[in-house]
């Protein structure tokens, strides 16, 4: 696999997959034109502190404390105590795939060339993902206020040889071993590298991209797995017409559609019931295009945000050089007054020139909020492609509302319970991600003496949209394994009826993880198959 060379604009979510894979491990680089950026953006910050001039958190404190002024041999200490101060997190450690994701958002930000970090900054965290060194990142403490600052600044400790790294085989080392065992010599942080590194939504938006990933083959599986349950159901394909479809043109209901005709086409059940007095079929089969395709476009949605957050530089202050200084994007005021603090009493910075004039503005970047709405949305659709997935189960076990299969899908219904129990358990998981979906981004809560007085809270809504990504994988999974059962008992029948090619396609893949159930047996072995065979993708591709 090519090497990928970052530079702060086109880094695709495609890309961060294969570097987050620790088993791919695909090289990161940092291109020549963005260290030629990143070369003149430190220039501007190399001329400021030489000329001794005031700027937030180059030559001042952070937060509440940005009215101190740091000079001197001061500044280097102030960065190793930015950078050891706020690695404050707790709980359970980021895995493996998630903390390279966040390593390689927050070099990709730094590679635009806007931060002011020196270009051995980017290199380093490159050296650590091609040589499989993790920082110990804990999931929790961030209310993505300056971003995400406790997980990033736990990825900054590493940099810097403290803290804890996890080897491969998850155990947790000092940073300065796991360093010298990859021979990458530990970073010595210049002005402004700390907060450059710890301030940013990387580690959100790690977590949401990968999820997000999941999530878009979870959808198209979703798509296959309705259509299985909707034939095994007798469902009519009237409702899934195009002309339907046209006339109310949202992408995502369009799209589904088409899966799902695709789905039922040439199945022999289907033309069985062709001629049969039923009008209408009840929402969870009929309106299949309408929910899964909103949750299409909510993904597509968050995919635009999540692309955007990630060739973004969202750390503060920022540089800018010549004609890239960006006086539009900021109040005209505050540029020409040369404000770049953040306190009731704003430190003053005058322009400084190297290699170019440049200028340092301070603003609000990090603040997490375009992806913490993004992330509790992806909650909000996942939960309802869970919830009418449990309604096609209910369906399918119902006797009274199964269409003549038998009672809890049982052979010997009575002696056997089938699926009476694992409908129960998609019903305790919907439920659990109703909980899980209340939005995280509605709360705030007051951090820093009052100066970050709103906050995102978007790790909160990152760290439970995991579980409800889990949830909906494992809902899907039943619903697979009762559809299968379903269109089993056609294949078996006195005069036996197959469905479509693509649903016996999809039907031979569950089969390949997991049997028939002849009788009562342990399942809870059978749906983990199976959830790991929709991660895979294996079920998205017949749509695909």
């Amino acid at each position: 696999m090519n090497a990928l060379h970052i530079n702060g604009n086109d880094l695709t979510l495609e890309a961060v997959r294969e570097v987050a894979s620790a088993h791919d491990r695909r090289a990161v680089l940092l291109a020549p034109d963005a260290r030629e950026a990143v070369d003149r953006a430190r220039a501007v910050v190399d001329a400021l502190v030489a000329g001794n001039h005031l700027a937030y958190a180059i030559t001042t404190g952070v937060g509440k404390l940005s009215d101190v002024r740091i000079a001197g041999d001061q500044i280097r200490e102030l960065q190793v105590n930015l950078v050891r101060s706020h690695a404050v997190g707790v709980g359970e450690a980021l895995p493996i795939a998630e903390t390279r994701a966040m390593m390689l958002l927050r070099a990709n930000s730094l590679a635009k060339g806007y931060s002011g970090v020196r270009a051995i900054v980017i290199d380093t965290i490159c050296e650590m993902l091609n040589r499989g060194v993790t920082p110990f990142v804990p999931s929790q403490g961030s209310v993505g206020a300056s971003g995400d600052l406790a997980p990033l600044a736990h990825l900054a400790l590493a940099l810097i040889g403290e803290g804890e790294c996890i080897d491969e085989k998850g155990a947790r080392i000092p940073s300065g071993d796991a360093l010298k065992r990859a021979q990458i010599k530990p970073l010595v942080l210049a002005a402004k590298e700390a907060v450059s590194l710890i301030n940013g939504t990387q580690a959100m938006l790690a977590v949401g991209t990968l999820a997000l990933l999941a999530s878009e083959t979870l959808v198209d599986s979703a798509d296959v797995i309705a259509g299985m349950a909707c034939d095994a159901l007798q469902g009519t394909d009237t409702a899934f017409d195009e002309r339907i479809h046209k006339v109310r043109p949202h992408r995502g209901q369009i799209h589904t559609a088409a899966n799902l005709r695709r789905m039922l086409e040439g199945s022999q059940i289907r033309e069985s019931h062709r001629d049969c007095g039923r009008v209408q079929d009840a929402y969870s089969l009929r309106c299949i295009p309408q929910v899964h395709g909103a949750v299409r476009d909510t993904l597509a949605h968050c995919r635009e945000v999540f692309e955007t957050e990630a060739n973004s530089a969202v750390d503060n202050p920022l540089v800018f050089i010549g004609d890239h200084v960006g006086k539009d994007h900021v109040e005209k005021d505050h540029v020409e007054k040369g404000y770049v603090g953040t306190g009731a009493s704003p430190v003053r910075a005058e322009r400084s020139s190297a290699a170019g004039e440049g200028e340092i503005i301070s603003g609000g970047n990090f603040h997490g909020e375009p992806v913490a709405f993004a992330l509790d949305f992806l909650a909000i659709a996942l939960s309802a492609l869970a919830g009418i997935s449990e309604r096609r189960i209910e369906r399918l076990v119902n006797p009274a509302l199964s269409e003549g299969l038998p009672p809890f899908l049982a052979p010997g219904a009575g002696l056997n319970s089938g699926f009476m129990m694992p409908q129960v358990t998609a019903a305790a998981l919907v439920s659990e991600n109703k909980v899980l979906a209340h939005p995280a981004s509605v709360d705030s809560i007051t951090t820093s003496g009052n100066k970050e007085d709103f906050v995102s809270m978007g790790m909160t809504a990152a760290n439970k949209l995991k579980r409800v990504v889990d949830n909906t994988r494992n809902v899907l999974a039943i619903e697979a394994m009762a559809a299968a059962q379903a269109l089993d008992f056609y294949l078996h029948a006195e005069k036996p009826l197959k469905t479509s090619k693509r649903g016996q396609a999809a039907h031979a893949a569950i089969r390949s993880v997991c049997a028939t159930m002849e009788k009562d047996r342990v399942m809870y072995q059978d749906f983990a198959r199976l959830a790991e065979l929709i991660a895979s993708g294996k079920i998205a591709e017949i749509v695909r």
